[in-house]
């Protein structure tokens, strides 16, 4: 795989590069990560800062990433997935990622987004920085969404024992039984999709989440823990501990039976900063901060180091 010079003595965050940042108060005191305390130093690591020039730039695919096509589930039946919506505006360092997904109103009109790694991760940390949307950004409101960053295996039979899978959802419009706005952190073991049945639990905050948050997902062998903007949200046990490593994913898109009734065209935006992953590491959202900035002061946009795939 194809991938950006690694810059071998990358800064490990010094107060003054997490200041340059805006992730520390000027004065504030850092201590450094220990190796084999938290320190992506300690072991491989994933970092995407998202500098693409389109859905079609080469570097995505030499990288892991597919931008996904065609057609299928999640959402209604003839819903399509449209890569052009697939896009990242900014330039250079500053560029995000945006998943666009449109609809006139009709499964057919109906165009979703998704970007997703390969199959090579399992037991770390795993972050992204999100842009949640309750409005759209052109057109009515009213779809039910889904916003999410999550990770998978694929379900290989119903009640497949070796399926795995770890979300956070943000629906704006409610969907589900919900009314209205609603984040879930979901942690599954395995379902069936005919009759559905489904092994999974779940914690959920109803409020809105609208802006910029800073999402962490940490897996050991006792615990899947999720944490919103620094803050412990949900902590899952056993049996929906992941088995088998997963692909990282990133996906917009609306749910069966979620579509408004007005056929006037709308279109969603949901944006990303950035991915992270520290391989067999457990990381506080405070040593993800660190790292992720470490990353942008070397000037270094991309890294991969996590074996498999």
């Amino acid at each position: 795989m194809t991938r950006t010079p690694r810059r071998t003595t990358r800064p490990r965050t010094p107060a003054a590069l997490l200041a340059a940042a805006g992730l520390l108060a000027a004065g504030a005191v850092v201590a450094p990560a220990a190796v084999g305390s938290g320190s992506s130093a300690a072991g491989p690591a994933l970092f995407d800062d998202f500098d693409y020039t389109g859905h079609d730039d080469g570097r995505l695919g030499q990288r892991g990433w597919t931008v996904r096509s065609g057609s299928g589930g999640p959402g209604a039946p003839g819903v399509g997935w449209a890569p052009e919506q697939v896009t990242f505006p900014g330039e250079g360092a500053g560029s995000v990622l945006n998943l666009r997904t449109s609809t006139d109103g009709t499964a057919a009109g109906t165009r979703q987004t998704e970007l997703y790694h390969q199959r090579k991760f399992q037991q770390g940390t795993y972050a992204a920085r999100v842009h949640f949307s309750d409005a759209p950004a052109t057109g009515p409101d009213g779809d039910q969404m889904v916003q999410t960053f999550f990770t998978i295996t694929p379900l290989d039979a119903p009640m497949d024992p070796d399926y795995g899978e770890l979300d956070f959802e943000y629906l704006p419009n409610g969907g589900w039984g919900e009314p209205s706005h609603t984040l879930y952190a979901t942690s599954w073991e395995t379902y069936r999709p005919d009759p559905w049945e489904a092994v999974n639990t779940h914690t959920a905050a109803r409020q809105s989440y609208a802006g910029w948050h800073d999402l962490v997902i940490t897996v050991d062998g006792d615990s899947v823990d999720y944490y919103v903007d620094g803050r412990k949200f949900a902590a899952h046990g056993e049996p929906y501990l992941p088995e088998t490593p997963m692909s990282i994913n990133l996906n917009h898109w609306i749910i069966s039976g979620g579509l408004a009734g007005s056929t006037v065209p709308r279109a969603y935006d949901q944006q990303v900063d950035y991915v992270y992953f520290a391989k067999d590491q457990t990381l506080t959202p405070a040593q993800v901060a660190q790292e992720v900035a470490a990353y942008r002061a070397a000037g270094v946009t991309h890294e991969d180091t996590v074996p498999g795939g």
